[in-house]
């Protein structure tokens, strides 16, 4: 299939295909006659699984880890798990980063008083920092 049909069928912009074989996620099967890429139904599968890697929050490089495994018959799930536990980890800290800030804003805001005068709790606490 084409750059267009794969790109419709796993969801992905054309640019984002090309941009996934190019840094080696997928590989083309081949190139037609005018030099466009051509890819089978392994690309495909492959496209969507990164498609929903990234979705998930992987890095490239982690989807790259991850398709890896993926393809090789001789891993472990403990692999795979130690990779996606890892992850979670991270999110777990982003999301606590996350509730501090909100809890910060959401206390700045309250302290504004939103009218005409030029003073604003919000500007003095981004000044000090």
């Amino acid at each position: 299939m084409n750059i267009g049909e794969i790109s419709k069928r796993s969801d992905l912009p054309v640019k984002t295909v090309r941009y996934y074989a190019d840094v080696g996620l997928v590989k083309p099967v081949g190139r037609t006659d005018a030099g466009y890429r051509t890819y089978d139904d392994k690309a495909l599968r492959k496209l969507i699984f990164v498609r929903r890697s990234r979705a998930m929050g992987f890095s490239v490089e982690k989807c790259r880890r991850l398709l890896g495994l993926f393809e090789d018959q001789s891993r472990t799930s403990a692999e795979v798990r130690s990779i996606a536990k890892q992850h979670l980890q991270e999110i777990d800290a982003k999301l606590d980063e996350l509730k501090k800030l909100q809890k910060e804003l959401s206390m700045l805001v309250s302290n504004c008083h939103g009218d005409d005068r030029p003073d604003c709790p919000i500007l003095d606490a981004l000044e000090r920092g």
